[in-house]
């Protein structure tokens, strides 16, 4: 069976973006770009829930052209190569999006799963990302604290219904000032 993998960046405060829906705040590093690299290198999967794709069909395509930071630089070939599945109601998809869910989230995230292949790679956002936890379909956590503090946002884990009991796996100062840990959902 396939893992989902969830990779976000959070404030130390437990947002995933600013008050005003900013994301300029995350600086990727070398070690951090790498331990994201090494995340990329057990997928060949992208799922994104619709907010965040908008923001990254709004980059990866053309990123080159607009920065060449090394992450980008090693970044954009493997995301405009890999599939990707956007999660929404109401998106039909475009050029860049492999398929897009919007039925029986239960059921077809189920079957994605069950399907041959390597791991799934959800990459930031909070409302899919919590819709797939309450569902319990999220096997692992990645998630990077960065040393800002947003006062508001959307919250890492959203408005839980449910204790939601995790077993640490291994944390590491990357960049000297990025915190990741890796969770494993508790059986």
């Amino acid at each position: 069976m396939r893992k989902i993998i969830y990779w976000v960046h959070t404030s130390i405060d437990g947002f995933v973006d600013g008050p005003n829906g900013e994301f300029d705040w995350p600086v990727m590093g070398p070690e951090l770009s790498a331990y994201s690299e090494g995340l990329d290198q057990r997928v060949d999967t992208l799922l994104f829930g619709r907010p965040v794709w908008e923001m990254m069909v709004g980059f990866w395509p053309n990123a080159e052209s607009i920065t060449q930071d090394p992450h980008t630089l090693a970044f954009a070939p493997f995301w405009r190569a890999t599939p990707k599945i956007v999660f929404s109601r109401s998106y039909a998809g475009d050029d860049w999006t492999s398929r897009v869910i919007s039925g029986d989230l239960e059921a077809e995230v189920g079957a994605l799963k069950a399907e041959p292949g390597a791991d799934l790679l959800l990459t930031g956002g909070a409302g899919i990302a919590a819709a797939l936890t309450e569902l319990g379909l999220i096997d692992e956590y990645h998630i990077a604290v960065h040393p800002v503090v947003l006062g508001g946002g959307r919250k890492l884990f959203g408005e839980p219904k449910q204790r939601l009991n995790l077993r640490a796996g291994e944390s590491r100062l990357l960049d000297g000032q990025v915190v990741v840990t890796s969770y494993q959902r508790a059986a």
